[in-house]
């Protein structure tokens, strides 16, 4: 029976990040079947010679159309799961899987007609790409998510904090990456996870969005910009010493944000008890409760 690797020189034998990394973990919808969407038009590129001028220019047409399509449908898969993993969101602005279905009965249609040069079988392809591509991947997220009665103001707010503080994760993850060290990549997933808590609790109460300020913005960039440097040395220097006073500052990270995050959900729950002793003073002042 096959058993993961582990030993005294395994960078996951001191601290076991795997289990809080892949919490809440979700298997991506962008896999094979998208990676297919970039294979299939190839074949275009054998039809496009060897049948005259205006057969080339079509097919060539017709292939920068569906890999477009391709591309945009994949950035529609990624731009849905970020959506479905926030409580609060905006739609994606650019609906790239509707306009993905499109191109893919634009694409259809030109090489149907570079084929045939007749109308009727283009239109029957269109149609029936555009169907199939929109019921095999689905549309796009058409309207806002957020917290059911609270102002639009605050849950836009919050969007929108949330918006920068996941670039500044994103740009986190592609510096750390430069340095070569899975271990360290690791690590940062462990932070992110930490920083994510925090902004799952905002978004439950965009009230909290004031105390919590600071931590989506100006720890959030200290951190990119302190990875970012220090992924420029530790790529050259491999210095230790380097990766233990990076790592030092992601251990305090962590434990901050780990600790505005328990100190808003008390908040939360010592309003929630509040209003449940007004309640009930409520109910005992209209004689409701015995």
């Amino acid at each position: 029976m096959a058993q993961k690797y582990g030993g005294k020189f395994s960078p996951q034998t001191a601290q076991s990040p795997q289990a809080e990394t892949f919490q809440n973990a979700r298997r991506s919808r962008v896999g094979g079947r998208v990676n297919l969407l970039f294979i299939a038009p190839l074949p275009l590129i054998w039809q496009a010679f060897g049948n005259g001028p205006t057969a080339l220019v079509l097919n060539l047409l017709a292939l920068g159309t569906l890999l477009l399509s391709a591309w945009l449908t994949r950035e529609g898969l990624l731009a849905q799961e970020a959506y479905e993993a926030r409580k609060v969101a905006r739609r994606p602005a650019l609906p790239r899987k509707l306009l993905g279905s499109a191109l893919t009965g634009l694409g259809l249609a030109i090489a149907g007609f570079a084929a045939t040069a007749e109308v009727i079988a283009p239109i029957i392809y269109a149609v029936v790409g555009g169907t199939l591509h929109s019921l095999a991947f689905g549309i796009d997220p058409m309207r806002d998510k957020g917290a059911e009665g609270i102002d639009q103001y605050q849950t836009d707010r919050v969007a929108r904090a949330v918006d920068e503080a996941e670039e500044h994760l994103h740009a986190m993850s592609d510096a750390i990456r430069r340095a070569g060290d899975r271990a360290l990549e690791s690590r940062v997933e462990r932070f992110q996870q930490a920083a994510r808590a925090l902004f799952r609790t905002v978004e439950d109460d965009p009230r909290d969005l004031s105390a919590a300020r600071r931590y989506l913005s100006v720890y959030l960039l200290g951190a990119k910009d302190a990875t970012i440097k220090f992924s420029e040395i530790y790529a050259r220097t491999r210095s230790a010493e380097a990766r233990a006073d990076y790592e030092t500052l992601l251990d305090d990270l962590e434990d901050n944000f780990a600790a505005r995050n328990q100190k808003l959900l008390l908040d939360d729950r010592s309003d929630l008890n509040i209003e449940i002793e007004v309640l009930r003073e409520r109910l005992k002042n209209e004689g409701l409760r015995h």
